[in-house]
């Protein structure tokens, strides 16, 4: 079904959102307006620099809008007056207050990077990887007042695969959530998508990233901190310290080795093998404090470590 003509209000700002306003231009909808977050300086030189979506709004010549808040009044009345028959909200930043949702006569949807009700919450994708999950997917849902909450429209799943951490998962569901949006936009013109409400006792909840989330604990399985290597990319990374400087690793495979959790019980030119609270984890890619990031066959050769040296030790305080 052809979706020309759909007055669409486009709303999100990170990555994740770009193949969906990539699909939504594609789909020859009416894209009335690209409401993104403000923009932020970044770096040491505090630059200001837009956001993947506003650069691709810009690019395709849409009508940007970046409140500071939703919330205000006049930006709701700036919404009201554009009428449009459906708000898309993909990762957008800021959590959507009644008197806009209930603007558009389709209602507001969002795509949300889990099997909802699994995973509500900021950082659906992490959690999903840091706590071992074999299968996750998509969610295209009706947007309401709670935390993801809202009456699901369509599902899509996928397997994690063995090599998938959360930067590699976030590519793949957020192409699969932009073909999703799609076919929920179809669904509801044609009104063949029923609505299905969330069974709220069988939630689970993926809060936003923190800093000491990353913080590995020696004394936990080689598996737990394999997936907290995976699930914790591209931020906070998964991290440690050695010899008083902090040590943030991005890449490990699990062992069967021995020994003190923490402790370095195997070293060679090529080889970091270090040991958890059941079984061992070779370390490959890593980065210490001061340094690039490297593989550890190159770090191996420029910083002096032994068999029965620890990690974890001497960890500095983590500022929340």
């Amino acid at each position: 079904m052809s979706l020309k003509g759909l007055k669409v209000v486009f709303m999100g700002t990170p990555a994740f959102s770009i193949p969906t306003l990539k699909a939504l231009i594609e789909s020859g909808c009416n894209i009335l307006a690209v409401i993104t977050q403000p923009d932020k300086p970044v770096g040491r030189g505090r630059k200001v620099s837009f956001n993947p979506i506003k650069e691709l709004a810009l690019e395709k010549d849409l009508k940007i809008y970046q409140p500071q808040k939703v919330k205000d009044e006049e930006f709701i009345e700036e919404m009201r007056e554009i009428e449009a028959d459906i708000f898309v909200v993909v990762a957008f930043g800021q959590i959507l207050p009644k008197a806009l949702i209930d603007i558009p006569p389709m209602g507001a949807i969002n795509i949300h990077g889990s099997l909802l009700p699994a995973y509500r919450g900021a950082a659906p994708i992490n959690w999903a990887i840091a706590n071992g999950e074999q299968v996750t997917g998509v969610t295209t849902m009706v947007i309401d007042e709670g935390l993801d909450s809202g009456d699901m429209l369509l599902k899509r799943e996928i397997t994690i695969g063995d090599d998938d951490n959360a930067a590699i998962l976030y590519d793949k569901l957020a192409k699969e959530g932009s073909e999703l949006l799609i076919e929920t936009l179809e669904g509801l013109t044609s009104n063949s998508i029923k609505r299905e409400k969330q069974n709220d006792s069988l939630a689970s909840y993926a809060p936003l990233l923190k800093k000491e989330d990353g913080l590995i604990d020696w004394s936990s399985d080689a598996s737990s901190i394999i997936n907290q290597v995976k699930g914790m990319l591209p931020w906070p990374t998964a991290h440690t310290s050695i010899k008083g400087k902090s040590l943030k690793i991005f890449r490990a495979l699990k062992r069967d080795g021995q020994g003190e959790p923490g402790a370095v019980i195997n070293v060679t030119k090529d080889l970091l093998e270090v040991a958890s609270g059941v079984g061992s984890i070779e370390i490959l890619e890593l980065q210490l404090e001061g340094k690039k990031r490297m593989k550890s066959t190159d770090f191996m050769r420029g910083v002096q470590i032994k068999v029965g040296d620890k990690l974890g030790t001497a960890i500095k305080k983590v500022n929340k």
